[in-house]
């Protein structure tokens, strides 16, 4: 108990600390550019146009709500983070011992001990997001009221009850099924790529193998992200489309029947990997852009 509390307070602490990088990543993601594009250079030094950057964005968002609107959003997803650290914790301590304590443990390092262990974390991490998702689809639209000036979502028990009245139970699963895609493929990717690096590459006799394990497992993290990352961006928009924002509506957004339509409408647009970059953001070929509250793409 002590250690899941522990849990539970550090996560709050650093949602807290990411929470407004995580809130411009949303805004940039459902299409709000409220500022113009800049001239910059990219990595080669050419000159380019550039859309804002995280700092640019966050001054934007001050100017216009103050420091504490860097912060919309934030009571929700803390609840989020605090249920979801609880879930992830039982169903890893109680419920898996139950359903494989009786199996014989495979050797530390073996593909069956990796593919045992990701399976329990892909168990517990899949059960937590789908408790929790309700309060994520709940963040994701305090934040896009930015964009309209709407104020139909504030606190977290009447954002419950104005979901529930408008959209029913189903539209608190909003998106989850991409979510859930996102977590479990990242979560495959990163383990077994990691354990054929630590298996094929590395040498047991060489000097700080147990740092390099660790680095190739933030590699092989950040890469799965990567390749994941349609999947999360086709969820947050599929939480707030045609839920009544000005965020999920014409002419921001296409109203989607389902998130297949919307995953081939921003493949076909070539956006899928919009709102992933946070500073070099060049200003894509062939693009007519509308700023000042209106639709970018």
């Amino acid at each position: 108990m002590a250690d899941t509390f522990g849990q539970v307070v550090l996560g709050a602490g650093l949602t807290v600390l990411s929470h407004p990088l995580m809130y411009i990543k949303v805004l940039i993601q459902v299409g709000h550019e409220p500022l113009p594009p800049t001239l910059g250079r990219n990595l080669f030094g050419r000159q380019v146009q550039q859309l804002p950057g995280l700092f640019a964005y966050a001054k934007h968002i001050i100017k216009i709500d103050g420091r504490s609107g860097l912060y919309n959003g934030l009571g929700p997803r803390l609840c989020a983070g605090a249920i979801g650290t609880v879930v992830h914790s039982n169903v890893l301590q109680v419920g898996l011992k139950t359903l494989l304590g009786g199996q014989q443990k495979p050797a530390e390092g073996s593909l069956e001990h990796v593919v045992n262990e990701t399976t329990k974390e892909m168990i517990a991490r899949s059960c937590a997001s789908i408790i929790t998702h309700p309060f994520h689809v709940i963040t994701l639209r305090c934040m896009v009221q930015f964009i309209g000036r709407e104020t139909k979502y504030s606190g977290v028990f009447s954002s419950i009850v104005t979901v529930y009245r408008e959209e029913g139970v189903w539209g608190f699963f909003a998106g989850l099924i991409p979510r859930l895609l996102a977590d479990v493929l990242s979560l495959w990717i990163c383990n077994l790529l990691a354990h054929a690096f630590n298996t094929y590459a590395i040498d047991d006799s060489m000097s700080h193998t147990g740092e390099i394990k660790n680095c190739s497992q933030a590699v092989t993290g950040f890469f799965a992200s990567m390749l994941t990352y349609p999947f999360l961006l086709v969820s947050h928009l599929m939480a707030v489309n045609n839920c009544g924002l000005a965020g999920g509506l014409p002419p921001y957004a296409s109203v989607y029947p389902t998130w297949v339509d919307c995953w081939r409408h921003l493949s076909r647009e070539g956006n899928m990997g919009r709102g992933n970059s946070l500073f070099f953001r060049k200003l894509p070929a062939g693009k007519t852009y509308a700023f000042d509250q209106k639709r970018f793409f």
